[in-house]
């Protein structure tokens, strides 16, 4: 029975390494344990902008404006929201940069 416990204890702490070294890796690309991109600050989420698919932190406060508002239904009715990739919004990068440069 003894033998049984120990072999019960040591699958225990293998499992367990195994599952740190999962969520060890999704960090290692960025991710943490809950799949939220690690260098999104709270409060802000990621867009992607123009033919390059630019990337951009933006704050949440942004999803209040009229403009932007019209942004994000653009790309609903363009890309849709059930997709991997991000949110993508259908601007050139120069619209956008002049676009937040107002909103803040």
């Amino acid at each position: 029975m003894a033998i049984r416990k120990s072999s019960k204890l040591s699958q225990a702490a293998t499992l367990k390494q195994i599952m740190k070294r999962c969520s060890s890796l999704g960090k290692k690309h960025g991710y943490d344990e809950d799949g939220l991109p690690v260098d999104v600050p709270k409060g802000h989420f990621a867009v992607y902008v123009g033919q390059n698919r630019s990337r951009y932190i933006v704050p949440i406060s942004f999803l209040s404006h009229p403009q932007f508002q019209c942004l994000l239904h653009r790309a609903e009715e363009e890309f849709g929201f059930d997709h991997e990739m991000g949110l993508t919004l259908p601007c050139e990068e120069v619209f956008f940069r002049s676009l937040t440069s107002m909103i803040r």
